[in-house]
């Protein structure tokens, strides 16, 4: 069971979870078979029933007298204030099963810690995309747009993985860590340029050169092109085919 004493008698702030908040949320404060209220007391094998009532010392039903009076535990606009007065509530919200699943206390230190974590990211992000070249540039906006980099300036390319950088910083660096990041560019290119061309509804995929007009492969039931393809060529048996393919779009 939790240690009483690491509960130190302070104003205290919980806000819930989730980006969308209702103007006002009352959260279960008995047990009951709807919304059962339960601590398990790891140190006596059992489980507790928890009941707030602010005239009683303890939020345990067990530890109550019959005397309680219950009252309401509101969230207004996503927080609930509770002063260091009200050990009680303090108490019953430290045990609820709903902490930490629909609610938090807000923690001002670990707070800004994540903040920090998700800013450096940004910037780890932001300075990764800023020394790209044109040409990796050209490869991570094939993978993460899919759409044919040849059709825009340079400026809006580098503007766009910029923008996704800093909206999407963890994405962004996985896919630069990514080994097969490279290949799966160029396949969105011999897609882009015609070298490669799908038919029946996406489930063929065939050769389109001067040389080769014959199927390559066929694309399992429910399986991602872009991903057999990538596994096809990078095989001892398709090692052949990416060395021509990779010829044809440097020239």
């Amino acid at each position: 069971m939790k240690n009483k004493n690491t509960i130190t008698p302070t104003d205290k702030i919980y806000r819930l979870r989730g980006k969308e908040t209702p103007l006002t949320f009352m959260l279960p404060t008995r047990n009951s078979n709807r919304y059962p209220l339960m601590y398990f007391d790891d140190e006596n094998n059992v489980n507790r029933p928890l009941r707030y009532a602010r005239n009683q010392k303890s939020p345990f039903e067990d530890e109550q007298d019959g005397y309680a009076i219950l009252e309401p535990v509101i969230f207004e606009d996503g927080f609930l204030r509770v002063p260091k007065n009200n050990p009680v509530l303090q108490e019953f919200l430290h045990y609820h099963p709903m902490n930490g699943v629909s609610f938090v206390e807000v923690d001002k230190e670990r707070d800004a810690q994540a903040d920090v974590e998700v800013l450096n990211l940004e910037v780890d992000a932001l300075i990764r995309a800023k020394e790209m070249s044109i040409e990796q540039l050209e490869t991570i906006s094939r993978v993460l747009f899919n759409k044919d980099s040849s059709k825009v300036s340079s400026s809006e390319l580098k503007r766009d993985v910029l923008i996704f950088a800093r909206s999407n910083p963890k994405e962004f660096l996985d896919t630069l860590e990514d080994p097969t990041l490279v290949v799966q560019g160029e396949i969105k290119l011999f897609i882009d340029k015609g070298f490669l061309t799908f038919r029946k509804n996406k489930q063929e995929v065939w050769y389109s050169t001067l040389s080769n007009k014959t199927r390559m492969l066929t694309i399992p039931y429910d399986e991602d092109p872009m991903h057999i393809i990538h596994s096809y060529l990078t095989s001892d048996e398709g090692l052949d085919s990416l060395k021509m393919l990779q010829k044809l779009i440097s020239k």
